[in-house]
């Protein structure tokens, strides 16, 4: 197991084939003040378990299990509340979310070192996460797959997206023939996946042998307000919950890049969008290992009108939420000295 700073991101890997159970960050005091328990689980050589002081914990707090969906984790409700965030996606979400320098940063792992290669950018929506894709890749080599029409309209417009392929699909069920990409990208989409598993157990079926997979995607808050409005609105995965998604579906050397706006001074207790940048590689040809049953949700079925109402308006009302953390935090960097915890 190996764990180093690149870009002042924390970087960890996770390579004998065993899942650490306690990885994160734990502890800080509600009123902020007081700077999080730091310890990691590091797994050494021999499969014994040894406590380094690196890294802070998280997530001691139970979240709701990924098998209920939250609020907006339906694939309805999220169809339609991107219909309207699409509006202001790019100029108002991103700036206080996924910034251009995190995104460069969670890039990184994926390693596009050669123009060629071919490669998906899976819940693409407005492509900003594929601008910094093409900054290496050909155009034409890259693939934008997401379920809302509105968000992909705003990617059509990008004059530097001209020669994608831009399609509507299923995260959960992928139009691409088994082997047949190098890379497989998906920023700021597992969140509204019903079943997470199954959307990266895709992500291996797709990838050519050697590809990689780069899952860029929230972290679970600790600070229990802002647990409270995470559970209700969509999944924020646990940083294990990725590495055992990634080695149930049969990926090899996987690694997770811890990722956050620069003003947020490393705090992670209100959980982040774009909280981490997870990578595994397929070591073997074919379709994934893992069998799954029947697909958790089926967007054909009818709904009841009101539960979707029900559900859509408490899912929109906790996002505002989320809105408000980046400005609250901004506030905090700007009013407490540097060097102190925030």
């Amino acid at each position: 197991m190996a764990s180093y700073m690149l870009n002042g991101a924390e970087v960890l890997s996770f390579s004998n084939g065993r899942t650490p159970t306690r990885l994160g960050f734990m502890g800080s005091s509600l009123n902020g003040m007081s700077l999080p328990k730091m310890a990691m689980i590091s797994l050494c050589g021999g499969g014994s378990m040894r406590a380094k002081s690196l890294a802070p914990r998280c997530s001691l707090s139970s979240s709701r299990p990924a098998s209920q969906p939250r609020f907006i984790q339906h694939k309805k409700e999220a169809y339609w509340f991107y219909r309207f965030l699409s509006i202001v996606y790019d100029h108002v979400i991103n700036p206080g979310h996924w910034t251009e320098d995190m995104r460069d940063e969670a890039l990184e792992p994926a390693d596009l070192y050669d123009p060629r290669l071919k490669v998906v950018d899976v819940g693409g929506g407005t492509g900003f996460t594929t601008l910094g894709i093409v900054k290496h890749i050909y155009p034409k080599n890259v693939t934008i797959l997401d379920q809302s029409p509105h968000q992909l309209a705003k990617a059509r417009k990008k004059e530097e997206l001209k020669e994608c392929t831009i399609i509507e699909g299923d995260a959960e069920e992928l139009p691409f023939p088994t082997d047949s990409v190098d890379r497989y990208i998906s920023a700021g989409s597992i969140e509204y996946w019903p079943d997470p598993q199954r959307g990266i157990k895709e992500a291996y079926r797709v990838l050519k042998l050697g590809g990689l997979a780069c899952v860029i995607g929230p972290v679970y808050p600790t600070f229990w307000l802002s647990r409270f409005f995470a559970d209700m609105w969509m999944l924020f995965p646990k940083e294990e919950e990725y590495i055992e998604w990634f080695k149930k579906a049969g990926f090899k050397d996987v690694k997770l890049k811890r990722i956050g706006p620069k003003w947020y001074r490393g705090v992670r207790r209100h959980g982040l969008i774009m909280g981490c940048s997870v990578t595994g590689v397929k070591r073997e040809s074919g379709d994934s290992p893992l069998q799954l049953g029947p697909k958790v949700e089926d967007v054909k079925k009818p709904v009841n009108p009101f539960s979707f109402l029900l559900r859509f308006i408490l899912g929109t009302i906790a996002a505002t939420y989320y809105v408000l953390v980046p400005v609250y935090m901004w506030i905090k960097d700007q009013i407490v000295p540097k060097g102190q915890p925030i």
